[in-house]
């Protein structure tokens, strides 16, 4: 079974779809099979991989995760979550390239968001509402179980990792993804509205689980469907936090953001060794191509340092997996 690992944090701008997409990247580059999901409206994951033409006379219609919620929201039968999935090109042709020098042929796959996304917590809460106390807890279970479901029908050989580019907030979508994961990753920089919010993401996780755990004991029969196992308890584990954006003088973080990160590790928190030094102007031009920084050819040394964090962050990722 794949490792499923939500990437999250309440706040936008820290970097949560660059982490996403270069770990997926590199991941695969060493010989990993890979499946991100963009769950974020914006889309960001998804332009980190084709292009807004591409996405809209390609997959708007037919392959994107929107269509999975929808199968459910408007009861349509026959859309199989393993055809929502798409091979971006530059990046399938960038590993092909690059496989004789790892340690196999990897794989990155993508499934593609839609700004339609937004409306899917609205259309979903309905849903949850019910007369009596097991059929509440049924439908509680069932929608959000609906992203689990989706990525439990695939052949369970398939992938080795699921990430999930999760949205600023914790609505149902967000709780989709936790559901489905073994663990969420925490990309934050180092400043206060960055690190204010880890606590509360804690604490709403926490809750979710002691709801969602709850619910089982009051259905104990539900079934996903007439072939799936049942639904079983949930426990999405906080992997660790990744500081990203730093900004450093004389290769140490400026005094601001030293402070932040110590109150960080006061917390007692998993903090990632690897951090991500702030390289804007690299992260935002990379999308255009198709290919995450981690992949592309360094020309420059600020490519290179940028591309060795982002590999070592990962082998770290894994140590700690």
């Amino acid at each position: 079974m794949a490792v499923a690992v939500s990437v999250i944090n309440y706040k936008g701008g820290v970097g949560k779809t660059t982490l996403a997409a270069n770990l997926g990247a590199y991941l695969a580059a060493q010989g990993k099979r890979v499946l991100l999901i963009d769950l974020d409206p914006q889309g960001s994951l998804t332009f980190s991989f084709v292009s807004e033409d591409e996405w809209r006379d390609l997959y708007k219609d037919r392959k994107t995760v929107r269509l999975w919620f929808d199968r459910y929201i408007y009861d349509r039968a026959g859309t199989a979550f393993q055809d929502l999935i798409i091979q971006p090109p530059a990046v399938a042709e960038r590993l092909a390239a690059q496989a004789s020098r790892t340690r196999g042929t990897g794989r990155l796959d993508l499934i593609c968001s839609d700004l339609g996304l937004i409306n899917v917590d609205l259309e979903l809460a309905p849903r949850l509402s019910s007369g009596s106390a097991t059929q509440a807890a049924h439908n509680f279970l069932k929608v959000h179980s609906l992203l689990q479901e989706g990525i439990r029908s695939l052949p369970p050989d398939r992938y080795d990792f699921v990430l999930m580019d999760c949205p600023p907030n914790f609505y149902i979508v967000t709780k989709n993804a936790l559901v489905a994961s073994d663990h969420y990753l925490v990309p934050v920089r180092p400043d206060y509205l960055s690190t204010i919010g880890l606590d509360e993401l804690e604490r709403h996780v926490a809750q979710l689980v002691e709801e969602y755990n709850g619910y089982l004991g009051r259905v104990p029969a539900a079934r996903l469907g007439p072939n799936e196992p049942g639904w079983q308890p949930i426990r999405p584990k906080l992997l660790g936090v990744v500081l990203t954006m730093v900004q450093l003088y004389r290769d140490q973080p400026i005094g601001v953001q030293e402070h932040y990160i110590r109150r960080l590790q006061e917390k007692g928190v998993p903090v990632f060794e690897t951090r991500i030094r702030d390289n804007t102007s690299l992260f935002a031009e990379a999308p255009q191509w198709g290919v995450p920084v981690v992949l592309t050819q360094a020309h420059n040394p600020s490519q290179e340092l940028a591309r060795e964090e982002l590999e070592t962050l990962t082998q770290e990722f894994v140590q700690w997996l």
